[in-house]
């Protein structure tokens, strides 16, 4: 596995401490040579605020899906994502508070991690990546 995708409107908006501790896992993935992107469906709402964590490198892409008209769990909409951070979509993680969106992404061949705690998700994220260290 060499991409993380991770959703926004569930998993990063969090409260202040999580998206610290997702600002830290993000920067110890990209060292680790994981590309990183946000798939988010937000149809503008959050879409700035979303696409700073591109313009301050925190991840690679911003991929939302009010800009390529098509949603999760649509397989076009993981197949963005992937594109975005040049990887087949078997070469990704796709992280989301929606079972919903895992199983179409597990479906379409990606890896899947149901998002409920950051402390649960992690633990697997580091595992799948092979990265190290506490966030």
């Amino acid at each position: 596995m060499r991409g993380l995708i991770v959703d926004y409107l569930g998993v990063l908006d969090a409260n202040e401490e999580d998206t610290r501790r997702w600002r830290s896992l993000f920067a110890a993935a990209k060292a680790n040579g994981v590309a990183t992107a946000i798939l988010s469906n937000d149809a503008g709402a959050e879409a700035e605020k979303i696409r700073e964590w591109e313009y301050r490198g925190i991840v690679d892409a911003v991929v939302l899906s009010g800009e390529i008209g098509v949603e999760k769990p649509d397989v076009q909409a993981f197949a963005a994502a992937a594109q975005a951070i040049d990887l087949p979509m078997s070469d990704c993680v796709l992280v989301d508070d929606s079972i919903l969106n895992v199983r179409a992404a597990v479906e379409a061949g990606l890896v899947g991690v149901l998002y409920q705690v950051f402390d649960r998700a992690v633990v697997e994220i580091c595992s799948i990546f092979d990265i190290e260290g506490e966030f």
